[in-house]
């Protein structure tokens, strides 16, 4: 393991940017006009705008900057007096934020979800790269955190532990860069709960010498069902291979289609935050928006 010399905070904020700039990249494929793009690798006119993955993610890590470690009420706060309607939130979460907004208690609203079974769907994971890049000294304390982040909108155990996986691998891409993809995603593995997002991360383990994005999506999913499951361990087959070249990592990522902008966010928020080896290309990030101001989100600084 590499010594750690750069402060949680800068590294938080790298994998903010990048996470936000894979969001903002990744939402204009949902234009057809823009399809062309991906035989060409042509980018996408700008500007390029982010969606709820990044305003989410923007108030964990607006708490973190504020406490250190995850408190759920003032996250939870935070992403209700944050909600933006317009951004893309699914409709269960748009209501529940209303009803926090209102007055709402967030423990009961989240469990309450889909007939009490809580949210299994990828929310929690889109939000939480810049949680594993704060934390990244000891991965049980970023898979606990992760886990209290989850839990203020996604209870469903499959979202939590798909949290879990995207938090620890964005820790490991700081911790240990030089990893082999199987051995990267070994260590994801080990900290993530039994469920199907551990079955997929094995999976996905097992389809690294696949080099077509689309043949492993067919067995991993791309999001297209906007759940952990059906997200997460993708997301993880392109970082582990991947990881060290933010553009390549963002055009296979696209390629496979699906929820393409919580994606290439999750895949952004992880590979940015290793780093020089994560480095956000210049021209990219001039087409993107600018992160709200109220996160107090330093500029990008390579």
């Amino acid at each position: 393991m590499k010594e750690m010399t750069i402060h949680p905070f800068e590294r938080a904020t790298a994998s903010l940017h990048g996470l936000a700039l894979g969001d903002a990249f990744g939402s204009q494929f949902f234009v057809p006009a823009n399809g062309h793009a991906l035989s060409g690798r042509l980018l996408p006119p700008d500007p390029w705008q982010w969606t709820d993955d990044t305003e989410m993610a923007c108030s964990v890590y607006r708490v973190l900057a504020d406490h250190g470690v995850v408190d759920q009420d003032a996250l939870a706060a935070g992403f209700a007096a944050r909600h933006d309607f317009d951004r893309g939130y699914g409709p269960a979460t748009n209501r529940m934020l209303r009803l926090i907004r209102e007055g709402g208690d967030w423990r009961a609203l989240s469990s309450e979800l889909f007939d009490g079974k809580g949210s299994w769907g990828n929310g929690a994971a889109m939000r939480v790269a810049p949680l594993g890049a704060w934390l990244a000294e000891d991965l049980a304390e970023v898979a606990r955190q992760a886990a209290l982040s989850a839990r203020v909108t996604h209870t469903h155990p499959e979202a939590v532990a798909g949290a879990v996986a995207v938090a620890v691998a964005a820790a490991t891409a700081v911790r240990e860069p030089g990893l082999s993809p199987g051995r990267f995603l070994d260590r994801v593995g080990e900290h993530v709960p039994a469920s199907m997002v551990r079955e997929g991360i094995a999976e996905a383990r097992g389809l690294l010498t696949v080099r077509d994005p689309v043949l492993a999506a067919q067995v991993l999913g791309n999001g297209r069902r906007v759940s952990a499951h059906d997200t997460v361990p993708f997301t993880l087959w392109v970082t582990a291979r991947e990881r060290h070249d933010f553009e390549a990592a963002m055009w296979t990522t696209a390629a496979a289609g699906g929820d393409v902008d919580t994606t290439c966010a999750i895949v952004g928020g992880i590979v940015a935050a290793s780093g020089a080896a994560g480095r956000l290309p210049p021209e990219w990030m001039s087409r993107r928006e600018p992160l709200p101001d109220w996160a107090g989100v330093p500029p990008y600084d390579p």
